[in-house]
């Protein structure tokens, strides 16, 4: 059954329930005494709605499971599925087909016996449809009932209503919660599982990263599961270079936008400015590749470099800069304009220049904003992945030459999970040890960036 059909019945049904809830609650206000009501109309009919759709949207979230279930269960057991294989890739292989077949979103098939086995999967999915339908009709109905019969005069339906949508809401607020807590749960299992063939010792502290996808996954070397190179050119990359391009220009940026900019320099400035952050990081490593590498290569040999890369660390990192600049800019930018004008005023007629009142004043006033829009850069730079595969090479190089190619955690993890490897070798288990590192560094400078804002917005509050 198509998702659709579902939603449209179960908010149809809720939208009729809403206009009688309504209508009859207007006919409590002109029986009640002096017309008034322990709710608005509004709450009855919201109350009734939400007890006709909810539950028949809840009803066939689990009934598209069930059904699928009962389905295959109704065509394996007719006679036209006794020759198919026990078990097997094939069997599978010709189910799906007759599926495809029956649901219209095939017309050939490569076994023939599927087609013999299309007609009781239309069947199948027809009767089951329709029983899931009627269950649902009844159970709309009976949540209607019941809300229709608890519909009063002195029926305290805003309360209700109200606890709902808190319930409503606490729900979504746990999404966020749950889905990291799933993420680090799963980090912590797999690379659990990897520290059981490979040395911690070995991996956090090694100097050489050749992991071997085709090794024997029983007794792996340790020596070649060393990723120094690669959290040194995670650091080199998006901590230090895109810094050192991101953080000066977005402060300065910030300060000109709101000190100096005229009006309308600055409604045309700050949104061509904030467009850098929407650009497609693919489009950053196009033009990285493109026209940067090449140029910082050209320079370094017309420096007397001997042999520079083409893909270079420097060139991924100062593409990365400039991506970052809108982080650093615009949570400047808001912390500075945030600051009291009577700060300023006040150094202002102290006889300080402005140039004094920006950097005596506004900055250290504004520096949990602007340590956190920093903070928030970097935790973008270090978790980047097309500009340095595109401008930096997936090579392990531990070097502080920044014309050489280097490589970072998020490009290894992507080159690791995107083979044919088995979960079970540790070349693959290896990305979620690397992510296992990001993520406990990207907490880490949260930590770090909730310290530093409450220090000093306690000093300045």
């Amino acid at each position: 059954m198509s998702p659709v059909i579902p939603l449209l019945l179960a908010l149809g049904l809720g939208l009729a329930g809403w206009l009688v809830a309504r209508a009859r609650a207007w006919t409590f206000k002109r029986a009640a005494p002096q017309g008034r009501l322990a709710s608005l109309p509004t709450y009855h009919a919201w109350y009734a709605a939400l007890w006709i759709a909810v539950p028949m949207l809840l009803f066939f979230l689990a009934w598209d499971y069930v059904c699928s279930q009962l389905i295959v269960a109704h065509v394996l057991a007719s006679p036209e599925a006794q020759s198919l294989p026990e078990f097997g890739l094939r069997r599978g292989t010709i189910l799906n087909e007759a599926y495809a077949l029956a649901t219209g979103d095939a017309q050939r098939v490569l076994n023939e016996e599927s087609r013999a086995l299309a007609e009781p999967f239309r069947e199948a999915i027809s009767r089951y449809n329709l029983i899931g339908i009627v269950i649902g009709l009844v159970i709309a109905g009976a949540g209607a009932a019941y809300a229709f019969l608890r519909l009063k005069p002195d029926f305290t339906a805003r309360t209700r209503v109200e606890r709902l949508v808190l319930i409503a809401l606490l729900l979504a607020s746990l999404v966020a919660i749950l889905t990291t807590l799933g993420i680090f749960v799963t980090l912590v299992f797999e690379t659990i599982r990897f520290f059981g063939m490979v040395s911690p010792l070995d991996f956090l502290f090694g100097l050489q990263w050749n992991p071997d996808p085709m090794s024997n996954a029983a007794n792996p070397d340790g020596d070649r599961y060393g990723a120094i190179p690669l959290f040194w050119g995670t650091l080199f990359i998006g901590a230090i270079i895109a810094m050192i391009v991101a953080i000066p220009l977005g402060m300065m940026s910030a300060i000109y936008l709101t000190q100096y900019a005229n009006p309308k320099v600055r409604q045309w400035v700050k949104p061509a400015l904030e467009i850098l952050a929407g650009v497609p990081t693919v489009v950053y490593g196009y033009f990285a590749a493109l026209t940067i590498a090449p140029a910082i290569r050209d320079f370094a040999i017309t420096l007397g470099a001997t042999n520079p890369s083409s893909e270079s660390a420097l060139a991924a990192g100062l593409v990365m800069g400039v991506m970052i600049i809108p982080f650093v800019s615009s949570m400047a930018d808001d912390s500075i304009a945030a600051v009291p004008q009577a700060m300023r005023d006040g150094s202002l007629a102290m006889g300080a220049t402005t140039n004094e009142t920006i950097r005596r004043v506004l900055v250290p006033a504004a520096l949990p904003g602007i340590v956190g829009g920093v903070m928030l850069a970097i935790s973008r730079a270090i978790g980047e992945t097309m500009i340095v595969v595109m401008a930096a090479s997936t090579a392990a190089n531990l070097s502080a030459n920044p014309l050489e190619s280097m490589t970072t955690v998020t490009v290894q993890i992507v080159a690791l999970l995107t083979g044919e490897g088995s979960f079970d070798h540790p070349a693959t288990l290896a990305a979620f040890a690397l992510g296992f590192v990001l993520f406990l560094v990207t907490l880490a400078l949260n930590f770090i960036a909730l310290r530093v804002v409450k220090r000093f917005r306690e000093a300045y509050e």
